[in-house]
């Protein structure tokens, strides 16, 4: 069982995860997006597309730009799309 755990609460959980490039990507129905507000933050990978970032907040406490998806992903990255990944403050149980 994958896990993404903040601030003492889980973020996101799932049996099924992708795993791209040593990050766990999380399916969309498997993460709790009320925890997520979406930043201006853009990175762009030759090969996935570009990734749209999100800032987490728990309780108050926030990890900025902690995580990121690919909503429109290349052909080539199409079994993410809409997963979300995290990092930083995030533990990831993979």
């Amino acid at each position: 069982m994958a896990r993404a755990i903040f601030n003492g609460t889980v973020l996101a959980e799932t049996e099924r995860p992708e795993l791209v490039e040593g990050n766990v990507y999380f399916p969309p129905e498997a993460v709790h997006d009320e925890y997520l507000t979406r930043t201006r933050r853009v990175s762009v990978c030759p090969w996935k597309g570009i990734a749209r970032y999100y800032t987490v907040t728990v309780d108050g406490r926030e990890a900025r730009n902690a995580g990121w998806s690919y909503p429109h992903p290349s052909p080539l990255a199409r079994k993410i799309k809409n997963h979300v990944a995290f990092w930083g403050d995030v533990e990831v149980e993979p």
